[in-house]
């Protein structure tokens, strides 16, 4: 049974990383109509967000290889240091730095007290109106190539509300994007790079925490080791799609999604049906 789970919660976890719907959270509400009604766990979830985020590398190889040949190259003097790529690469480094001294000031918040499903609806319903008065009365005329490093900072500055279950890390940097002026795939893009080393390194953290701490794993080795290579693989497919759809239709679907599930889950707590913990 274990297996299947496993393979239902990486679908799910490739489903849901890249869409601003929080990923996190619908692995936490999903626990509870699984066999045991447990919550995954912030462990789990977070191992197999290293295989969405392998579908992040694959799917903006180029890009990548590219932007880090690129910085290196200019730290030797070899490149321009107003090279776009050399720039973006200080981009990541410098919208990075607020999620991992949060994650680092506030570790254990993390992983226990924003797991209630109270915050987690709330922040759905809150942040996807949020979301959609960004894309709604955003400008939409800044590209990749001019954003600047106030701006880098500031996306990432918004990866940080990612860390409660429900905001959505994709949800949270594009909403900070499209408010800040910058066009849909311009947003989504840099929110994908962005969060590259974030999520590589809370997933290697994890991991490490893993071994010392077995118990922490929740489903096992074997069935983690399965759900994280089934979301890379939904992933891959979903992120193909979602770079396509945004080109040409705005988050109002993804805004509507999350207002009715934040909704019903607001029901489900207030009758006493599900249990906020």
């Amino acid at each position: 049974m274990d297996w299947l789970i496993a393979i239902f919660l990486g679908a799910l976890q490739g489903a849901t990383e890249f869409l601003p719907i929080s990923s996190s959270a619908h692995l936490r509400i999903a626990g509870l109509f699984l066999p045991g009604a447990e919550d995954p766990g912030a462990t789990f979830t977070a191992i197999t967000q290293i295989g969405t985020e392998l579908a992040v590398v694959l799917f903006f190889w180029r890009d990548i290889v590219r932007i880090i040949s690129k910085w290196f190259g200019a730290l030797g003097g070899k490149v321009a240091k107003d090279d776009p790529d050399v720039k973006m690469g200080w981009l990541v480094i410098i919208g990075t730095i607020p999620i991992v001294v949060a994650g680092v000031l506030f570790q254990s918040l993390i992983r226990d007290q924003l797991r209630s499903l109270w915050i987690t609806a709330t922040v759905l319903i809150v942040f996807g109106l949020i979301l959609g008065a960004a894309d709604i009365w955003g400008r939409r005329v800044k590209t990749l190539e001019t954003i600047t490093y106030r701006d880098g900072l500031l996306v990432g500055v918004g990866q940080v509300l990612a860390l409660i279950p429900g905001v959505s890390r994709s949800g949270a940097t594009v909403t900070v994007g499209r408010a800040l002026g910058y066009e849909r795939p311009a947003a989504a893009k840099y929110a994908f790079l962005l969060a590259i080393p974030a999520v590589f390194g809370s997933g290697l953290y994890e991991t490490y925490q893993a071994f010392t701490e077995p118990s922490s794993i929740g489903l096992g080795w074997g069935p983690t080791i399965v759900a994280t290579l089934v979301a890379f693989v939904v992933g891959l497919v979903v992120i193909k799609w979602l770079m396509a759809f945004i080109s040409r239709r705005s988050f109002a679907p993804f805004v509507l999604y999350r207002i009715a599930l934040g909704a019903v889950l607001l029901v489900l707590l207030a009758a006493g049906w599900i249990q906020p913990l």
